[in-house]
């Protein structure tokens, strides 16, 4: 693609890209997130063009690899446009019967299409279906509907427009004031006032400034940040750029785990398309403004989520956070002040001056404007990505978006925010999901994981699931989290193998405080959160370990097998394939199992016919 110069070059090359979509031109939309690269979406890329060019219809026919649709439970996803039909589920062997029916003989492929499982009807068209009605896609506007290795695709989506508007119609304190007017507060977990971050980042002078993008994403079952510069990367190139002409940065960073390798790819493919037309580098647009974009590699260091551990990691340091102040915004990048946001933040800011501050801000409640973005995962339905009006409420995410718990179990909890948020219970799911009223239940926001558990979850275990992953991740600079977090795993640990007493619960209280109270970033003062949230919510399951008894059944060291002798039908399979012949008794007679001896592998259960072995 030519090199853009001037502003009406890159509208003219938006108009002629929107008419060209106009054309009568059938689009096939191939998902290509990691999770269905996972499950093969490349070869049905490859397939659909095979097929299209033996059936000699390649040049009336395109076949676009996109970014996540979102829907992961139902993936591998194909959409074709227009007429918006949504395949759920196809598989590679699955191209030739698309092209042979629904593209030459406008025969929609019924098995392929979504079944819904209220009415068992078949649902073509996504618009329809329970787990997108609710959903405003903002951040995820075009993740799923153009090919993120495409700067064309971009562009035709008005991308670049929002830049070129800023650097040659506003200033850049204008600039500024536009996005402290839309609300947009940041989207990675603390929810600090953007536009209020970058006023600080100008406010102080300097030869050279930094905007730093973190996509550093290491909750676990949190896949936001990855999935937007899987699906949509130009947005965040064109958003940190914007933000480099309002603070006077002429440098950007992009700080990502190595872990993400298709994220790395299509970004760095994004920049470079972007060096190439003209829209990075030097004068752009024919201004005086000029940035450029570099990218640096994490580790997988969960502490480096943290801004000033992320910047010393940058810098080539152990990847460890200082005490505040001064702020990134004075002090921050080889010392110089620098501005951090994560990808979900910036992926808001183009939309913001192409709809307007108040567009923006018309979404969400009083104190969280727009949308949130989350990777709903757990014992639920609809596991996929998803983006919501802020103040929506846990209950729609979980039973009308998220289609409800798995196998009809009943919901027991919700994990927001990761190991730094808290656990929702039944109590709390008509809940708005917005930064203040989180907060205000005991949990946070975070990212935007949300882990969703039913009533075969055991609390203690999901606490010390979390605080392990804590423990390990510290960076061990201040003594409150590292020994600090430590403690409260052992303490965990003793409780879910039995070992526990009332005073390790009173232990486990009056050592989060402290290690909230005086830890010194946030890892270590959030890390107490799942132990406390769940100790409020689940305090007499803790007692219940502490007496010898898990009622998820869960924890194996507290887990006994007993054989119902009343239906024990003495067929001896159970004893056959014990591991450790723990099993006793002769053929056609009840049996029983030997405690001392006994390993609680659950083989036993797996293998009875009869349902005569149950676990207490």
């Amino acid at each position: 693609m030519e090199k853009i110069t001037t502003v009406e070059q890159l509208k003219t090359i938006c108009i002629a890209q929107q008419e060209a979509e106009k054309q009568e031109r059938v689009s096939i939309l191939v998902c290509g997130g990691t999770g269905c690269q996972s499950s093969d979406s490349q070869k049905i890329v490859e397939n659909l063009r095979s097929e299209l060019a033996a059936q000699g219809l390649e040049d009336m026919v395109e076949v676009v690899r996109t970014g996540c649709f979102g829907f992961c439970e139902k993936g591998p996803i194909v959409k074709i446009l227009p007429d918006n039909t949504f395949y759920t589920q196809v598989k590679p062997e699955d191209a030739k019967e698309i092209v042979e029916s629904h593209i030459m003989n406008n025969e929609k492929v019924q098995r392929l299409l979504y079944l819904d499982p209220k009415t068992n009807e078949h649902i073509s068209d996504s618009k329809h279906m329970d787990f997108y009605k609710k959903q405003q896609r903002v951040a995820l506007r075009n993740c799923g509907y153009i090919d993120p290795e495409n700067i064309k695709d971009y562009i035709r989506q008005e991308g670049y427009q929002a830049l070129a508007k800023c650097i040659t119609r506003l200033t850049p304190e204008e600039v500024i004031e536009e996005v402290k007017k839309s609300g947009l507060r940041g989207r990675g977990g603390a929810g600090f006032p953007t536009g209020l971050k970058w006023q600080f980042a100008r406010g102080y002078q300097s030869e050279q400034k930094y905007v730093v993008c973190n996509a550093d994403e290491g909750d676990p079952g949190a896949f936001m940040d990855r999935s937007i510069l899987e699906g949509d990367p130009h947005s965040i190139v064109e958003a940190m750029a914007i933000c480099g002409y309002a603070i006077g940065a002429s440098e950007g960073r992009v700080y990502i785990r190595a872990e993400y390798p298709l994220a790395i790819q299509r970004l760095e493919k994004a920049i470079e398309s972007a060096r190439e037309c003209g829209l990075l580098g030097e004068h752009i647009l024919g201004t005086d403004f000029s940035f450029d974009i570099q990218i640096s590699f994490g580790a997988g260091a969960f502490v480096c989520g943290e801004e000033t551990a992320l910047i010393h990691s940058m810098e080539g340091n152990r990847g460890e956070p200082t005490t505040k102040p001064p702020f990134p915004a004075e002090s921050g990048y080889w010392g110089k002040p620098t501005n951090v946001n994560n990808v979900e933040t910036f992926a808001n800011v183009p939309v913001i001056f192409l709809k307007g501050a108040d567009w923006f801000s018309s979404i969400g409640t009083e104190k969280s404007k727009g949308t949130k973005v989350f990777a709903l995962a757990g014992k639920i339905n609809n596991v996929g990505l998803i983006e919501v009006p802020m103040g929506t409420t846990l209950r729609e995410v979980i039973f009308d978006i998220g289609g409800g718990i798995k196998n009809g179990k009943k919901f027991k909890a919700a994990q927001t925010g990761g190991p730094s948020g808290g656990c929702l219970t039944e109590k709390d799911l008509d809940t708005p999901i917005d930064f203040d009223s989180l907060v205000a239940k005991g949990s946070m926001m975070g990212s935007g994981g949300l882990i969703v558990m039913d009533e075969d979850d055991c609390m203690p275990s999901v606490a010390r699931f979390y605080l392990e992953f804590t423990e390990e991740e510290s960076c061990g600079k201040c003594t409150p989290c590292r020994v600090g977090t430590k403690r409260l795993s052992e303490l965990l640990k003793d409780i879910t193998q039995g070992k526990g007493t009332m005073e390790h619960i009173a232990e486990l209280k009056r050592l989060s405080q402290v290690i909230k109270d005086t830890a010194l970033c946030g890892l270590g003062q959030t890390a107490p959160n799942p132990v406390l949230s769940t100790l409020a919510a689940f305090e007499d399951e803790y007692i219940a370990h502490v007496n010898g008894h898990c009622p998820a059944g869960k924890c194996t060291a507290l887990l006994k097998f007993y054989i119902d002798p009343e239906k024990c039908k003495g067929c001896t399979l159970c004893a056959r394939n014990c591991p450790v012949n723990a099993i006793e008794g002769t053929v056609r007679n009840p049996h029983s199992i030997l405690q001392e001896k006994c390993i609680k592998c659950g083989t036993c259960m797996d293998k009875c016919k009869f349902g005569a072995i149950v676990k207490k």
